[in-house]
């Protein structure tokens, strides 16, 4: 005979008060262990941030030519090694890529194949990924022919630098982990100085085309008759985004200094110039050494397009190689370190992007410019009559065959409440700090030579003021293209406000 014994039942006995503080207790202990399982399920889905850095090897062989200067000489010796220096942020919605390259300038084709191959292998947006070259003036060319234009070099080289530019951000990713950031500016105003000076009324300035209009000279020597002032101002300060493990072990800092270059190196030599001793320096000052994954130190180039290292007010400064180089590396380092111990890092930012298309005019020469430019190029030996005038002449009959306009990337990039905006050409300090005062983050910073390079980009005013950077060849689009480069790039950092 099968028993049915009655199922048992929690009883609380007892009355009133005491009763019902039992009941409560039993009922909160039975509730506490599933509200704490939500509220960790619920941590657990919340996106974190991630951080990785990479730095690939971007050398280039002995014997290619060294550009940077009127004549190309091959590179005799290297001094120091050149990198793609790498930097991927992920908040768990937004994925990019920075990527800093030791080179004068890189053209769009170059970017635009690594950005193809990092998508195909990692599946990150194209659109989602930032690369510049720092502007030394120590490396050998770096272009691509994609298939497109017939006849243009596609040396080996630049697909050298396409493989590692997208192995250094593959290598990045692989390294993800959760990060904090924070960032920070500092100033260093003793080591920017703007290179182009008004001249007094009635000072001889030739340019290579015939004409006498110019009022500024790029580089005028020192204290030379004639000098009036500087022609525009500078910016001195070093913005700054540093990276690092939730454990607090540093992964990378990303730095922005509006100085052009500063060199001063061996002649024929190959060298990162003090962009690749800032990263080094950076390491050495936050104990960085040695890291398991490395440590990645970047400078990216700011506006600096009318910005050198050379005060013209006073005595040449006369150094042996390399040793202003360290000197300005040094200079700038330490400023980012005495602020570093203060950073306010954090985990809790997010992340966006934006990227447009600008479509500007390409300028073109006058009739008389390009038969007087042909009529040189005819004659091998004939000697210039003028400034440079067999280099610009090469120049008048591209930008003669060039299509009547060009497509340039721009870039907007937030994160947490810093802006990074990104321009193809040479940029005139002027935009920056225009940029600056008018966007809607503090601080803001624009890393020139992005996505391509398109040759200088003075501002309107600067343009009738002439000299070299405004010289058709070394400029290439339209005077107003600064002013509409401005006002897109201020419209995408609206539409990415938080």
């Amino acid at each position: 005979m099968a028993l049915h014994m009655p199922a048992r039942r929690n009883v609380v006995k007892g009355t009133g008060t005491a009763a019902a503080a039992v009941l409560t207790a039993v009922l909160v202990s039975a509730f506490v262990p599933a509200a704490a399982r939500a509220a960790k399920a619920v941590e657990a889905a919340k996106p974190v941030l991630r951080a990785g850095a990479a730095a690939s090897n971007i050398t280039p062989w002995l014997d290619e030519p060294v550009i940077g200067g009127w004549k190309a000489a091959p590179a005799g010796h290297i001094h120091d090694e050149l990198h793609a220096r790498c930097l991927v942020l992920d908040d768990g919605a937004t994925r990019l890529a920075i990527v800093v390259c030791d080179n004068l300038g890189m053209s769009r084709e170059v970017f635009d194949e690594a950005k193809r191959q990092v998508h195909e292998h990692t599946g990150l947006p194209v659109d989602r990924m930032l690369m510049a070259a720092t502007h030394t003036h120590s490396s050998i060319p770096c272009r691509w022919n994609d298939g497109k234009a017939p006849g243009t070099e596609s040396p080996d080289y630049g697909r050298f630098v396409v493989r590692r530019i997208a192995d250094g951000v593959r290598r990045a990713i692989n390294h993800l982990e959760p990060a904090r950031i924070a960032w920070g500016t500092a100033e260093v105003p003793d080591q920017v100085f703007n290179r182009r000076w008004l001249m007094k009324p009635g000072t001889p300035l030739p340019d290579p085309f015939g004409g006498t209009g110019d009022r500024v000279k790029m580089n005028p020597g020192h204290q030379r008759p004639g000098l009036l002032k500087p022609s525009g101002p500078v910016d001195p300060e070093v913005c700054f985004l540093a990276v690092e493990s939730v454990a607090g072990r540093p992964i990378a800092l990303l730095a922005n200094y509006s100085l052009h270059y500063v060199g001063g190196t061996g002649r024929q030599q190959i060298s990162a110039d003090y962009f690749g001793v800032f990263a080094d320096r950076i390491q050495q000052l936050i104990g960085a050494d040695r890291l398991d994954p490395p440590f990645v130190g970047i400078l990216s180039n700011g506006t600096s397009g009318n910005i050198n290292n050379i005060n013209y007010a006073a005595a040449p400064d006369r150094r042996p190689p390399y040793e202003k180089i360290r000197l300005v590396a040094d200079r700038v380092a330490q400023a980012i370190f005495a602020q570093y111990k203060a950073l306010a890092w954090r985990t809790d930012l997010s992340l966006d992007m934006r990227q447009a298309e600008l479509e500007l005019a390409v300028r073109k020469p006058t009739p008389e410019q390009l038969t007087e430019a042909r009529a040189m190029i005819a004659h091998p030996d004939r000697p210039d009559k003028r400034p440079h005038q067999r280099t610009y002449a090469g120049r008048i009959v591209r930008q003669h065959e060039a299509p009547a306009t060009t497509r340039v990337i721009l870039q907007a990039v937030r994160i947490g409440e810093l802006g990074i905006a990104t321009v193809p050409f040479e940029t005139f300090v002027e935009t920056g700090l225009d940029l600056k005062a008018r966007s809607p983050f503090k601080p803001t910073f624009t890393i020139s030579l992005a996505n391509g390079s398109g040759g200088y980009l003075p501002t309107p005013e600067q343009h009738r003021l002439g000299g070299y950077e405004t010289w058709l060849g070394t400029s290439r689009v339209e005077t107003e293209a600064s002013t509409k480069i401005a006002a897109a790039l201020l419209a995408m950092f609206d539409e990415i406000k938080p």
